[in-house]
C-alpha cells in the first residue's frame, strides 16, 4: 500500500507500525478505508505460545483484533482520534496453522455519538476459515467524536 498521497493511509500506517505494542508485535498495515481496516502480524518464533506447536499465541491474536478494530473506527471517521475498548468478545474457533502469519480485518458498522461498534475476523491461510472472530464496542473520546 502506497500511502504517500493518502493522508488516511499515512495515519493508519503510523498507528499500526509505531504504537509501541503494535511495533513490538511487528504489525503491518494491509489496507484501510471505508470503515474497514486490515492488519497482518508475521509469524515469529518469539510470538509462539507453545513451542511444541509453532502457533502464534492467542494473546497476540487478541491484540491484533483489538488494534484492527481501532483502525476501522479511525477509517470510519477519516481521521485519528482517541478510543478506548469498552467491550471485546473474541470467539476462538481453531488454532492457527504452525508458522503462519495472521491477518485481521475489522469493520466499523455503526457509530453513535459516544460509541463505535465493530466486527472483526482473523485468519491464517484462508480468509473463509477464520481462527477467531470478534465483536466489540469502543468509547469515542474528545471533540472529534461524531455528533
Amino acid at each position: 500500500m502506497d500511502s504517500t498521497d493518502d493522508p488516511l493511509a499515512e495515519q493508519a500506517r503510523h498507528m499500526v507500525e509505531t504504537v509501541p505494542q503494535a511495533a513490538a508485535l511487528g504489525f503491518r498495515l494491509v489496507s484501510v478505508g471505508g470503515g474497514r481496516g486490515s492488519i497482518l502480524v508475521p509469524w515469529r518464533a518469539d510470538l509462539v505460545g507453545d513451542p511444541a506447536t509453532d502457533v502464534i499465541a492467542s494473546g497476540v491474536v487478541t491484540s491484533l483484533l483489538d488494534h484492527c478494530c481501532g483502525l476501522a473506527i479511525n477509517s470510519s471517521k477519516g481521521e485519528r482520534f482517541p478510543t478506548a475498548t469498552l467491550d471485546l468478545r473474541i470467539d476462538y474457533m481453531r488454532p492457527a496453522a504452525p508458522r503462519a502469519d495472521i491477518t485481521a480485518l475489522a469493520h466499523c458498522y455503526k457509530m453513535t455519538r459516544s460509541i463505535a461498534f465493530v466486527r472483526a475476523e482473523a485468519w491464517d491461510v484462508d480468509s473463509t476459515d477464520p481462527i477467531a472472530t470478534a465483536q466489540a464496542a469502543f468509547i469515542l473520546h474528545g471533540a472529534s467524536a461524531p455528533r
